[in-house]
């Protein structure tokens, strides 16, 4: 196909005898019109506000042109809605539908667009401290509790147990950012964020160097969190889950001290396959004999020669699959009477497995490895960012999207199935009206959303 173009008009191949021309002069145009659902969300649990009263803003009142809130609001909707970049929002400060959520439609003062651009955000993100040029701020704890007031508060009802997995992952760097250590497991030079999720609920997204243990950090992490649950639930059951990179005889004591239940991964060693030795070599049997994978399960006490304090509950899996042996092994608090040893790895442990799912949503569909900023807090701030993101496409998953197709999708099918629509925005004295593309194929599910929303955000 040929095509021809100049500065305001592109021509493409006709269609019978009707020529094909494009132009960006459509007006008032946006292809965010699922935004609206975005803000309805919000307006349920408050993530904005909330979020935005972790900042403190020195500006002088009198010549301040977006406030925090809008500044904090754009940037988390941006992201949810795929403008990960601050360059982004030299256009996007013009949308009017992104403008028409955030409640800014009017140019400000000196013919100011009404949202902020990729400098005004910049200056937001980057404070390092305030001065003369850095005048707005945050405060790094009350944003880390407010990610656990959020998964608390989407409880009506305190469960009765509750199982929060941690993981390390890395962050690739590409330059000379503070922190950067080349990780001889990942091959490259990263950050090694540390997480901790409760089903689909982020609890945790903290940056860390890359040249430490993967474990190193989660014991403050895990009794700040847990501190804050149990003063809302303080009679929940909690087990921690997590691979074999937590498996620290310091996480453990503590769990242990607190009364928190915890089922990690165990690395192998030649004294745990001796132990399983003779399991090993029936499942090596079985698996001649059917052809196909065989796995048996046995319990002992352990105790590592020097790095625990105590012995522990060990259960380990004697596989053999037509490929070779495979066996693992888990340590855990929970007794044999409530979790005997397969259910313990296979129902509970693997479980594990979803959580990995849940890091490519914040990493991949929400950005958070978007960290090419100077310093570590700089890029805190960042993967804060995307993480809110992640959290409001999480509550709009839960509160519009069940019984929909959308239901079990991922953000980025979110995104693309439900925020993406094309609509005209029309002015007038006494409205805004979204006209949304009539060919939109997802309506009814758009539709079912609203419906689910509309209470929920009335709601006191």
């Amino acid at each position: 196909m040929q095509t021809q173009c100049n500065a305001r008009q592109f021509e493409f191949e006709g269609v019978g005898r009707r020529s094909v021309v494009a132009a960006f002069d459509g007006g008032a145009v946006s292809s965010d019109a699922g935004a609206l659902l975005l803000a309805q969300a919000d307006r349920a649990i408050g993530l904005i506000g909330r979020f935005a009263s972790c900042f403190k803003d020195g500006r002088d009142p009198e010549l301040i042109e977006h406030s925090v809130k809008m500044l904090v609001g754009q940037r988390v909707l941006g992201i949810a809605l795929g403008h990960e970049d601050l360059i982004d929002h030299d256009q996007l400060r013009h949308d009017p539908l992104l403008g028409a959520v955030l409640g800014k439609l009017e140019p400000g003062r000196r013919g100011c667009a009404p949202l902020a651009g990729k400098s005004t955000l910049n200056r937001l993100e980057r404070t390092v401290q305030e001065g003369r040029y850095h005048k707005i701020g945050h405060r790094p704890e009350a944003i880390e509790a407010l990610f656990v007031e959020l998964f608390l508060d989407a409880h009506a009802v305190a469960p009765e147990r509750i199982v929060l997995d941690l993981d390390a992952t890395d962050d690739p760097v590409h330059g000379q950012q503070e922190g950067r250590f080349f990780h001889g497991y990942y091959g490259h030079h990263c950050y090694l964020p540390l997480y901790i999720f409760c089903g689909k609920h982020l609890l945790v997204a903290k940056l860390r160097r890359s040249n430490i243990d993967a474990a190193a950090g989660s014991v403050e992490e895990i009794e700040r969190v847990i501190g804050q649950i149990r003063n809302r639930w303080p009679r929940v059951q909690i087990v921690l889950r997590a691979d074999s990179g937590f498996a620290r005889d310091a996480l453990m004591s503590w769990c242990e001290a607190h009364g928190v239940d915890y089922v990690f991964g165990l690395a192998r060693n030649r004294r745990l396959e001796r132990l399983i030795g003779p399991q090993l070599r029936q499942a090596k049997r079985r698996c001649a004999e059917q052809g196909k994978a065989a796995r048996l399960f046995k319990e002992f006490s352990y105790r590592t020669l020097d790095s625990w304090r105590t012995a522990r509950r060990v259960v380990g899996k004697a596989e053999h699959l037509p490929a070779g042996a495979n066996p693992r092994f888990v340590v855990t608090s929970l007794p044999a009477t409530d979790w005997e040893a397969r259910a313990l790895y296979e129902d509970l442990y693997c479980a594990r497995g979803d959580m990995e799912n849940r890091i490519k949503e914040q990493q991949l569909d929400l950005f958070a490895d978007r960290t090419s900023t100077a310093t570590m807090r700089a890029n805190q701030l960042r993967l804060w960012f995307a993480s809110m993101a992640y959290v409001l496409v999480n509550r709009l998953r839960e509160l519009a999207l069940a019984g929909t197709v959308l239901a079990n999708a991922t953000a980025g099918t979110i995104r693309l199935k439900l925020l993406k629509i094309g609509a005209l925005v029309k002015l007038s004295v006494r409205r805004v009206k979204i006209a949304m593309a009539s060919g939109y194929p997802y309506q009814e599910v758009f539709a079912q959303a609203y419906q689910a929303l509309c209470p929920v955000a009335a709601s006191p």
